[in-house]
């Protein structure tokens, strides 16, 4: 079971012109973006990863804001765990359970998770916060990072996993952000 003290949430390369073309493209904004909220509320880290940025541009604005204070790790590998930077940054925080948001989910966030799988890490998939282009592209890849080993979440389970309690102003707030 996820726990607030041993997560981390990864928000995966959700940038430029690619974001706009997702399969339900309004679903994912949301529930990314609940997904940040409710870990920001829960003292749950995020790791903002962005692919070749120069190429794909940047973060699309609406995530982007609610990520003030953070900076993106630019990568250029399609999984997160073979950049450096990304390897280190969550080795620093000393935490095994990762969560991944973001696209598209059958290059990036499927190789990832597969490398954090190998690696060690317990890796939970936000089913509702990850995309691709098509709707076969995103069935698969939650299929096979099912098959292999991640466990499949969705973004309210996610956040009433790690709160635990009904009650409290943390409960209170998270009420507010899955409404």
């Amino acid at each position: 079971m996820l726990t607030a003290e041993n997560s981390v949430l990864v928000v995966v390369d959700i940038q430029g012109k690619l974001a706009q073309i997702m399969y339900e493209r309004d679903a994912l904004f949301t529930n990314v973006k609940k997904m940040i909220r409710g870990a920001l509320v829960l003292g749950v880290p995020i790791i903002w990863v962005e692919q070749n940025p120069q190429g794909l541009g940047p973060t699309v604005p609406e995530i982007k804001e609610l990520l003030a204070g953070l900076s993106p790790l630019e990568k250029f590998s399609f999984s997160c765990y073979r950049e450096k930077r990304f390897v280190d940054r969550l080795e620093s925080l000393g935490r095994r359970q990762v969560l991944l948001a973001g696209i598209e989910a059958h290059v990036c966030v499927y190789q990832t998770a597969m490398d954090l799988l190998g690696a060690g890490y317990e890796v939970q998939v936000v089913a509702d916060a990850v995309s691709s282009r098509t709707r076969e592209n995103k069935e698969i890849a939650l299929t096979k990072m099912r098959d292999l080993g991640a466990v499949m979440t969705s973004t309210e389970s996610a956040l009433f996993e790690l709160l635990r309690v009904a009650k409290g102003p943390k409960f209170k707030e998270i009420l507010q952000i899955v409404k």
